[in-house]
């Protein structure tokens, strides 16, 4: 997945590590289904005011086409099958993404629109009479030829690139589909486990994390909360910095923390990497390793979308509550999906 210049192009890089894509490669002469079950009665017209204009829905979408890193999740939580979706950027086979199979049960091949950037003639190609991509990192031009081609939702102004909070997008989502109630309720469903989560481990709250992504920039890069996927962490009650930051070798100590959660290494990686494993936050036992970016457990938390938060608070909660337990001689039982 994909942020640019020094800062962005970094952030893109980090974004590609980790969200791993969206939805099936390729393509298939068989186009898939649109929409299962109509939206509410008398939800449109819709005008939605984003960063760039207003996306203006006349009449309830047949055809969406999603061109954001993640934003498949979201329309198929709501119930709709993407007619065209933005290529898988990572090595996850997102077509087995295992919080999506009923979603995805009989969608075939779905068309993609593009990997790094947006493929603008292969969206145009589809026919989409909705474009989504509330995580696209989309610019002003391509944002003014995609709604040449049909109405475009894009993210607000409100939040920086690539940080919109998940449940900002499902009800952004919903509202364009015409289903503000289905996506009000799906919100709801998820803060519910979460806050069941957090009434269970009061001791998340205010401790401080740090998120690292391996393999990136200098080798580790820190997330803050200008990036989606430390929400997670945050919503329950994690504290991480504000800003997302290239990490140097000579830096490690930036990754020192209550709690340490690492993307992309495995339990052989840490070992493997002698300053990383130097640190005080890995030696205490306080470190939760979310694995390679082939698994599941990485690819869940790069989606960040409705469908999988729940199957990563089942995978990942009790790793990060042996670890903010602040006794050294708990063991850690690492994620191992």
């Amino acid at each position: 997945m994909p942020r640019r210049p020094v800062r962005r192009t970094a952030a893109l890089l980090a974004a590609a590590a980790l969200l791993t894509g969206l939805a099936a490669c390729g393509s298939s002469d068989e186009e898939p289904a649109a929409a299962a079950g109509p939206a509410a009665g008398g939800a449109f017209p819709v005008s939605i005011e984003n960063k760039f204009g207003t996306t203006e829905v006349a009449e309830e979408p047949q055809r969406v086409v999603t061109v954001g890193f993640n934003d498949a999740d979201f329309v198929l939580a709501l119930g709709v099958t993407p007619v065209g979706v933005r290529e898988n950027l990572g090595d996850y086979d997102v077509t087995q993404r295992p919080w999506a199979q009923e979603q995805l049960a009989g969608a075939g091949e779905i068309p993609t629109v593009g990997g790094a950037e947006i493929d603008v003639e292969a969206v145009a190609a589809l026919r989409p009479d909705l474009i989504v991509g509330v995580y696209s990192y989309m610019d002003q031009a391509v944002y003014d030829q995609l709604s040449g081609i049909a109405p475009t939702l894009a993210q607000t102004d409100r939040y920086a690139d690539g940080a919109t909070p998940w449940q900002e997008q499902t009800l952004l989502t919903g509202q364009a589909l015409g289903r503000e109630d289905q996506a009000q309720q799906v919100v709801d469903d998820v803060e519910g486990r979460f806050d069941q989560v957090t009434s269970e481990n009061p001791a998340f709250a205010g401790t401080s994390l740090a998120l690292d992504l391996t393999g990136v920039g200098s080798g580790h890069y820190a997330l803050g909360r200008d990036d989606l996927r430390t929400q997670f962490f945050t919503d329950l009650g994690f504290a991480v910095p504000d800003t997302s930051t290239d990490v140097s070798q000579e830096r490690l100590d930036l990754l020192e923390a209550d709690v340490l959660a690492v993307n992309g290494y495995t339990a052989a990686d840490a070992a493997a990497d002698p300053l990383f494993s130097g640190l005080d936050v890995v030696t205490g036992g306080r470190t939760v390793l979310l694995g390679s970016y082939s698994g599941a457990v990485s690819a869940a938390l790069g989606f960040g979308s409705p469908l999988s938060l729940p199957f990563l608070l089942d995978e990942v909660v009790p790793a990060l509550a042996a670890a903010a337990d602040g006794d050294p001689a708990t063991t850690v039982e690492q994620p191992t999906v």
